[in-house]
C-alpha cells in the first residue's frame, strides 16, 4: 500500500481551499493509499484557516499548520515537509491550477528514482509570467548544473526520507531550487514529467511581487556561495 502525506500550501485561497481538498481525498480514496492531507495556511487574512480547520474537523485524515503570519512560500513548503509523516511526500499549490488526478501516475517513477518534479504543459498565466519562469528556470540550472525545464512548477513528489538528510533555508520563492540543489549534490535521483496546468478562477497571485522576486535574487546568490562552500 501506497504510503504518501499530501500537502497544500494556502494564502488566502478561501474560495479554492474546499474544492482542492475534497478533489485530493477523492483521488487518494480510490487510490486506496495510506494517507494524509495537511493544509499549511500561511497566515492568511481571509477565511481560508477557518474554512481549513472546518474540513479537519469533520475528517480525521485532514491536518491544518496554521502561521500567525505570512512567512513565504519557502516556509509554508518547510511546514509541509515537517509535518508529513508517511513515507512519500507530494505537494501541490492551494489555488487549483492542477489536477490531483494526475497524481498517482507518478507513483511509479518513484521505483526507481527519488523525486519526481514536474513541468507545465500548455502553462496557463501571463507571457510576462511564462518569460520570467523560463528566465529563471534556466539561470538557477546554469548555476547548480541541474538539468529541469520547470524549476517551479508546484507539482512535485519526494521520498519523505530527503527531508531528514538537507537542511533548508530558504523562506520565499527561492525553496524549490533550493531543494533540488541540495538534492542532486546529496546523489538523490529524479525525473521529470508534464502535467497540465489551468487558469486561476478565484484569489490572486502573489508570485509576481517585485519584492518576492528581488527576494529571491538575493537568496540565490547566497545560496550559490553555501552550496559551493559545502555548507
Amino acid at each position: 500500500m501506497v504510503s504518501i502525506s499530501v500537502f497544500f500550501p494556502c494564502y488566502n485561497e478561501q474560495e479554492n481551499v474546499g474544492r482542492t481538498i475534497e478533489k485530493a481525498l477523492a483521488v487518494l480514496e480510490k487510490l486506496g493509499a495510506d494517507f494524509e492531507v495537511i493544509i499549511i495556511d500561511d497566515g492568511s487574512t481571509d477565511d481560508t484557516g477557518r474554512i481549513a480547520d472546518d474540513i479537519a474537523g469533520r475528517d480525521n485524515r485532514v491536518r491544518v499548520v496554521h502561521h500567525e503570519r505570512n512567512l513565504g512560500y519557502g516556509a509554508a513548503l518547510q511546514s509541509g515537509f515537517k509535518a508529513a509523516t508517511n513515507e512519500l511526500v507530494f505537494y501541490t499549490d492551494g489555488d487549483g491550477q492542477f489536477d490531483i488526478s494526475e497524481m498517482p501516475p507518478l507513483l511509479e517513477l518513484m521505483e526507481q528514482h527519488d523525486i519526481v518534479t514536474c513541468y507545465r504543459l500548455n502553462r496557463r498565466d501571463s507571457v510576462i509570467r511564462k518569460i520570467n519562469g523560463w528566465c529563471w528556470t534556466k539561470l538557477v540550472c546554469l548555476l547548480f548544473g541541474l538539468k529541469i525545464r520547470d524549476i517551479d512548477c508546484a507539482f512535485k513528489l519526494y521520498k519523505r526520507e530527503i527531508f531528514d538528510n538537507i537542511e533548508l533555508s530558504s523562506t520565499g520563492a527561492l525553496i524549490d531550487t533550493e531543494i533540488l540543489a541540495r538534492a542532486a549534490r546529496k546523489g538523490y535521483s529524479m525525473t521529470q514529467k508534464g502535467v497540465h496546468h489551468y487558469p486561476r478562477t478565484a484569489g490572486a497571485q502573489s508570485g509576481a511581487n517585485i519584492r518576492v522576486i528581488l527576494r529571491a535574487f538575493k537568496e540565490l546568490l547566497v545560496l550559490r556561495n553555501r552550496i559551493r562552500g559545502g555548507d
